[in-house]
């Protein structure tokens, strides 16, 4: 919400039954551009990933912010880019491709980067100016932002905030009638105004025609040799139009990133933000500081979420499923009532009722059907796993096929890889493998097939057969006696009552 002397919203946006200004009764007046400054060097991030693409819940920070400028729906969008650009450009054009890249190839400012940006705009109406680098706005109070800006019939607006630390930030200088004079930039800042607490954020309303005039007088006689945008502000109040600071009463939304300190402040308040609303949807967090959900992520009611667990990318979680402790899920479908515990799962499905883990590791390309079981210490490539069937303990499976209310023994390995190439195998439905079963693929093993334990099958099993294949066990008696001789084997085996006697091999003729 935000506040001003002359304005003051009645109730907070999000409280109303609709957030539009048609809806509220008043005439709606349309946001004709936004303009978003993403052309910054970023050289305090020491990155070779451009600043504004760095992620924050699964999103670039300038994603973040062009979401959040989206329901004021602009009649036109420009990006204005610059350092990194082909990065930059590649990324907007992939995703935003409906708006417009200015390049503003010299860095000379933000008033430069806005001049660029309004060559060939329309010349009349409103327009939006607010960086790239600030991904914690939300559009609710960019539509409130807007709203005053009307209200007030303003011919320029600064969305300002209280901060507990100004230092960095340009300061809102305001006069005797607490009425907005200009804004102050720290580098040029004098001590008094250095003790100011409210800061220009950065996020500015203007009318274009107003716009266009101002910065035509702007001049680069600063500490920076640049031309600022934030020098517009006096120039339009002095020629007599009406200015006005808007501050926000929550100063976190409006918190820039410049290093990879304030890249992971604004990461927690993100997490904080995105974890109290699913909380207030009915999830279940137990550790909300050490649970990350990214922003895109849906998770339904009734939900569990165990400490230190991540969920990330395209991933859905159904209600009355169980996640963690300390679980990472990475564009994972999850069904109701699913249980994943101490494990790693990406890009996969796992259907109502399943289990997985603990110490599981499943990889893209698994789907796990209703009730199916993945154990501890099983890693899952690339396969299907029927409905009901179990892979308990310390297993590989790789690209297979398992059918329904089967069982693989503990240790079997899909073996799956010649060197070249990968193989398929194939297990029927209602299907017993043998404890430390190598399944060689390419394979078939038919529907109630079984395997001995400790083979090597090559060759299909056809269905309700068992499979075998192992050598004969041979003894050799006294062996120990003979080749360990002095050792506490060979001692425990003469209290046992072994003799080295002869050579003879037990199980042979």
């Amino acid at each position: 919400m935000l506040s001003h002397l002359a304005y003051k919203v009645a109730e907070p946006l999000w409280n109303r039954p609709a957030t539009t200004a048609a809806v509220r009764g008043r005439a709606v007046k349309q946001l004709d551009l936004a303009i978003v400054l993403a052309a910054g060097e970023g050289t305090r991030m020491k990155s070779e990933l451009p600043k504004v693409l760095h992620p924050i819940a699964g999103r670039p920070i300038l994603d973040h912010v062009l979401l959040a400028t989206a329901p004021l729906n602009p009649a036109e969008l420009r990006i204005v880019v610059g350092a990194s650009r082909e990065k930059v450009g590649a990324h907007i054009s992939a995703n935003f491709p409906s708006a417009t890249q200015v390049v503003q190839a010299e860095r000379n400012g933000t008033g430069h980067a806005v001049q660029l940006a309004l060559e060939s705009a329309p010349h009349l109406g409103s327009v939006l100016i607010l960086a790239g680098d600030t991904p914690l706005l939300t559009s609710v109070t960019l539509q409130e932002f807007f709203d005053a800006h009307i209200d007030m019939k303003a011919a320029a607006s600064v969305l300002s905030a209280h901060v507990p630390d100004p230092f960095g930030y340009g300061r809102i200088v305001r006069d005797a009638d607490l009425e907005l004079e200009r804004i102050v930039e720290e580098r040029d800042a004098n001590p008094i105004e250095r003790e100011i607490f409210e800061i220009n954020t950065g996020v500015y309303l203007f009318d274009i025609a107003v716009l266009r005039a101002a910065l035509a007088g702007l001049k680069s006689g600063n500490s920076q040799g640049e031309l600022y945008l934030t020098d517009v502000i006096e120039i339009i109040k002095s020629s007599g139009k009406s200015v006005v600071a808007i501050a926000s009463n929550d100063y976190t939304e409006t918190l820039g990133i410049n290093d990879r300190s304030q890249l992971a402040e604004c990461t927690a308040i993100m997490r904080d933000r995105i974890n109290d609303a699913h909380m207030k949807n009915g999830v279940t967090i137990v550790d909300p500081t050490t649970t990350w959900i990214d922003a895109g992520v849906e998770i339904e009611r009734d939900v569990t979420i165990f400490p230190g667990s991540s969920i990330s990318g395209a991933s859905s979680v159904a209600s009355g499923s169980v996640i963690g402790p300390r679980t990472t899920l990475d564009g994972v479908k999850v069904g109701a009532g699913a249980k994943i515990l101490e494990s790693r799962v990406s890009e996969s499905t796992i259907a109502s009722g399943a289990n997985v883990g603990p110490f599981s590791f499943i990889r893209p390309g698994t789907t796990l059907h209703a009730d199916s079981k993945i154990g501890a210490f099983v890693e899952v490539k690339n396969s299907v796993v029927g409905e009901g069937s179990k892979v308990p303990h310390l297993s590989y499976v790789g690209d297979a096929t398992i059918g329904s209310g089967t069982n693989i023994g503990a240790a079997t390995i899909f073996v799956n890889y010649d060197g070249v190439e990968k193989h398929q195998t194939t297990i029927g439905n209602d299907v017993r493998i043998g404890s430390d079963t190598m399944l060689v693929a390419p394979l078939t093993v038919g529907d109630g097939a079984y395997t001995a334990a400790g083979s090597v099958i090559t060759e299909d099993v056809p269905a309700g057969s068992i499979g075998v294949a192992r050598a004969k066990q041979r003894n050799v008696l006294g062996w120990v006696l003979r080749k360990r001789a002095g050792s506490n084997s060979a001692e425990s085996a003469r209290k046992a009552g072994a003799t080295e006697g002869s050579t003879k091999v037990q199980g042979e003729a």
